[in-house]
């Protein structure tokens, strides 16, 4: 059901802002899907064309949908280094663990360059409209 949600979320603002520029058709919208974000991209994807059907369909018709993988990557906040996700040398529990939930990733990881726990999750967490491409008016 999550998947739902955010396919929900992705087309409610699909359609917030193609209308605010003025498309009067999304040819394609570009999703940037985080390293860490629990879910499961098929349904993910099913969901977005499912809704987009009933929510604006004159608007969504011909809309293509491309997904990107982001990388996950920490900023340390002590020396400002930063690092991969899969730079981290986890095991699998505790891979498994940061992303069912990613707030405990400060209980496993340390900056490798000063060891401390204080870092950021710069990139790589969640789900981000990265274009929507469309014909229309324009503004």
């Amino acid at each position: 059901m999550h998947e739902w949600s955010l396919a929900e979320a992705v087309i409610a603002t699909v359609i917030a802002e193609s209308k605010k520029e003025g498309l009067e058709e999304v040819t394609k919208i570009k999703i940037k899907i985080g390293e860490l974000q629990q879910m499961d991209s098929e349904i993910f994807e099913f969901a977005l064309n499912e809704i987009a059907k009933v929510q604006d369909a004159s608007l969504l018709t011909n809309m293509k949908i491309e997904k990107d993988r982001e990388r996950a990557i920490f900023k340390c906040r002590v020396c400002g280094n930063e690092w991969a996700f899969s730079e981290t040398g986890l095991g699998e529990g505790e891979y498994e663990a940061i992303h069912f939930a990613p707030e405990v990733a400060h209980v496993y990881i340390r900056c490798p360059s000063c060891k401390s726990p204080d870092f950021e999750m710069a990139r790589g967490r969640g789900v981000l409209i990265d274009h929507i491409k469309g014909i229309g008016t324009g503004k």
